[in-house]
């Protein structure tokens, strides 16, 4: 019996399916929806709440170390550097007045090739400066390296 198992294995190991969610999460923060199938965007929904709870409570910190340690916790997941900062520095006002729920699951039917149930996961808000933008303009431009 299943009794007490509450993950979801999605017919992969540990670390697949660890994998699988950052590059979920880390699509969904970038893009603001993501398709897939319905399993996996009910699993991946709750890491992207996670981080997104986690930025939210960095931004309510006042000890700068606790900031910095929630910064981390983040960065164990979210292995995209510009990702993280994007995400702790955009969405915490976005979603300030949110207690929860910050993605919504649309089911769009069976998929053609296989009959798997698909499903688009989105963010309920968007920051309005995109991913793109921020990208391009908070990126730190490097001197160039002197041939010697």
């Amino acid at each position: 019996m299943r009794h007490r198992k509450r993950v979801k294995k999605l017919g992969r190991d540990k670390e697949h399916r660890l994998s699988l969610f950052r590059n979920q999460v880390i699509s969904l923060l970038k893009n603001g929806r993501i398709k897939t199938t319905l399993a996996k965007a009910k699993a991946t929904r709750q890491w992207a709440e996670r981080m997104i709870t986690l930025a939210k409570k960095a931004a309510k910190e006042e000890k700068p170390e606790r900031k910095v340690a929630l910064r981390r916790l983040a960065r164990q997941f979210i292995v995209d550097r510009v990702v993280t900062n994007w995400l702790f520095d955009e969405f915490p006002a976005v979603f300030e007045d949110r207690e929860g729920g910050y993605t919504r699951i649309y089911k769009l039917g069976p998929r053609r090739g296989d009959g798997a149930e698909m499903a688009i996961l989105e963010l309920v808000a968007f920051p309005e400066k995109s991913f793109q933008d921020y990208y391009i303009h908070g990126k730190k431009h490097r001197a160039k390296k002197v041939a010697r």
